[in-house]
């Protein structure tokens, strides 16, 4: 039986979504959930893969977390924590309460501006603690409510000075806790059915070749490189999203 009602074109076409959306990933530490929604509203309903994502994101996430812990900054995960709490119900009442080509116009909107923000490469002086984290995890909830969370922490992150294994600690625990708050809340929104789960089970193996290949950087390219490449691979695919939204 294929998830959702696709078709054998479509199911092709989100396969190598996911194996490209998981090298991306693996490569960058990048893009894999907004990746994959983007793909996913060219062929489906892009709320169909919201969980889905979420479950692949926490398969990755918890393969990476060896040898994470003593890098974490867990009061930075704290806020963020309780910021997305707030934001997340308010995301999820406001996107499934509008019709299908209305989410996908929002979430391609939204994967446009979070790609302008991250090319721009605008930078603090200094490292933002306390209720400024709160207000990136309320923004990270709103953006949880289609799957993709991380972008705004990304960027966020991206923008201060901070060491890069904290950076990339702090986001491996955020990210688990993140999802594990969403999961029942999708539930009750209605985006989590039998198809999900079986969705999930037949992308993940190739998910976790996708992520494996990128992580052993093939190709002679620097990380940051690749991850700009990656961010003009989810502005086409918005592009495309918004495209069809609007058509």
């Amino acid at each position: 039986m294929i998830p959702f009602d696709l078709g054998l074109g479509a199911l092709a076409w989100l396969a190598v979504s996911c194996l490209v959306a998981g090298f991306v990933r693996g490569y960058s530490g990048f893009g894999f959930s907004a990746l994959l929604i983007a793909a996913s509203s060219l062929v489906t309903n892009p709320l169909n893969f919201v969980a889905v994502v979420v479950i692949l994101e926490t398969a990755m996430s918890l393969h990476a977390a060896k040898g994470a812990g003593p890098d974490i900054d867990w009061r930075r995960v704290g806020w963020l924590m309780a910021g997305a709490a707030i934001g997340l119900p308010l995301g999820l009442w406001v996107l499934t309460g509008v019709s299908e080509d209305t989410a996908r116009a929002v979430i391609s909107g939204y994967v446009l501006v979070m790609c302008g923000i991250l090319l721009a490469g605008w930078r603090l002086s200094r490292e933002v603690s306390g209720l400024p984290n709160g207000v990136a995890g309320v923004i990270s909830g709103l953006a949880n409510a289609p799957g993709m969370g991380g972008l705004p922490i990304a960027a966020f992150f991206a923008a201060q000075p901070m060491p890069a294994a904290v950076f990339r600690a702090t986001l491996i625990a955020y990210f688990p806790l993140l999802d594990l708050y969403s999961a029942p809340l999708y539930w009750y929104s209605g985006l989590v059915t039998w198809d999900t789960l079986w969705a999930g089970l037949i992308a993940l193996p190739v998910t976790l070749l996708g992520n494996w290949l990128g992580g052993r950087h093939f190709f002679d390219t620097d990380p940051q490189d690749f991850r700009r490449f990656a961010i003009v691979l989810l502005g086409g695919l918005a592009l495309l999203g918004l495209g069809k939204a609007l058509i």
